[in-house]
C-alpha cells in the first residue's frame, strides 16, 4: 500500500470517528431544541414481524413503555441540571406514554398557562424520538397541571354542549393548545345533539361547538 493510500485510510477513519463521537465526548445526548412543528406529532406505524395479534399488541405496548423509560431518564437529568426536586411517575394511557413530574416546587416548570410545560413536553418528545427512531405522542404533566386543566375543560365543554344543543346556535370557545382541544373534542364526541370542529391557526386555533346535522 502506498503512502497516499495510508493517508486516505487515516483520513477516512478520522472522519468516521468525528461523525460517530458526540460533541464534548459525552455519551449523553445534549438537550435538544424545541421543534414547534412537532406539537401534533403522531406515532408512526411500527412494523412487527410476529404473525400473532397478541404479539403485535405486546410490541406496541413495549414501545410505549420504552418511550416512558427514555422520557424518565431525560427528565431526571433535566431536573438535576435545573436543581429542582421532583419524582417521576411513568404510565401508559391508551395509545400513548404518560409521564408525570410530581412533588417539590414545580411552578417554574409549568409557566404561565402551562407554556413552559408545553415546551418541556416537546423537548421530551424529541429526546424520545432521537432514542427510538419513532415520533412520539407522549403526554407530560407537571405538578398535576394537566389533570386539573382536563377537569376544568371537561366541565366547560359539557356546559357548552348543553347550551348549543338547546339553542341550536354554534359556540366558539377560547383559543386552546392541541392537548386542550383534544379534551374538548372528546367530551363533545359523546354529547347528544352536538359536534365539534377546530378553526383558525396556531396559536389562536379554537374549538367550535355546533348543533349536530
Amino acid at each position: 500500500m502506498s503512502a497516499s493510500d495510508n493517508d486516505t485510510v487515516a483520513t477516512s477513519e478520522a472522519t468516521s470517528d468525528a461523525l460517530l463521537t458526540p460533541a464534548g465526548g459525552s455519551g449523553d445526548p445534549a438537550l435538544p431544541d424545541a421543534d414547534p412543528a412537532s406539537s401534533d406529532a403522531v406515532v408512526e406505524p411500527v412494523d412487527v414481524e410476529d404473525e400473532s395479534d397478541d404479539d403485535a399488541e405486546d410490541g406496541a405496548d413495549g414501545l410505549l413503555v420504552r418511550e416512558g423509560d427514555v422520557a424518565g431518564d431525560y427528565l431526571e437529568r433535566l431536573l438535576d441540571i435545573l436543581d429542582v426536586d421532583g419524582d417521576i411517575d411513568l404510565d401508559v394511557e391508551g395509545d400513548r406514554a404518560s409521564v408525570a413530574v410530581v412533588g417539590g416546587q414545580l411552578k417554574t416548570l409549568i409557566g404561565p398557562d402551562g407554556a413552559t410545560l408545553e415546551a418541556l413536553q416537546e423537548l421530551t418528545r424529541l429526546a424520545v424520538a432521537q432514542s427510538t427512531g419513532v415520533r412520539s405522542r407522549l403526554m407530560l404533566d407537571i405538578g398535576g397541571f394537566r389533570a386539573k386543566r382536563r377537569a376544568d375543560l371537561t366541565s366547560l365543554a359539557s356546559a357548552a354542549a348543553e347550551r348549543v344543543a338547546e339553542s341550536g346556535a354554534p359556540e366558539r370557545l377560547s383559543p386552546m393548545n392541541p392537548f386542550e382541544r383534544k379534551v374538548v373534542h372528546d367530551v363533545i364526541a359523546v354529547a347528544a345533539g352536538v359536534r365539534s370542529e377546530s378553526e383558525g391557526e396556531e396559536p389562536n386555533r379554537r374549538v367550535v361547538v355546533l348543533p349536530d346535522r
